[in-house]
């Protein structure tokens, strides 16, 4: 395998890859292969679009954590008939 070495890199874009690769819970290494294959081979899952939102939190949360929002936003589900006549 080749190896490449990119010096120069601003702390701004360093600290948003290391941000980035964290998130998806992959070392910085991995992540920028998978980067590098992505933009240079064009290697994307059919219809995938990454969008910088919440999909990051799918999956990360504790049963605890999910029952105590469910709890919490449980009455944002009550209609309040009065204002549907």
């Amino acid at each position: 395998m080749t190896q490449f070495s990119i010096r120069d890199i601003d702390p701004a874009t360093a600290a948003r890859l290391k941000r980035n690769a964290k998130r998806k819970g992959q070392s910085l290494n991995r992540y920028l292969q998978a980067e590098l294959r992505r933009v240079a081979v064009g290697e994307e899952k059919p219809g995938y679009a990454e969008h910088d939102d919440l999909d990051a939190l799918a999956g990360t949360w504790s049963a605890a954590e999910a029952r105590a929002f469910e709890k919490a936003t449980a009455p944002f589900a009550v209609v309040d008939e009065g204002l549907w006549r």
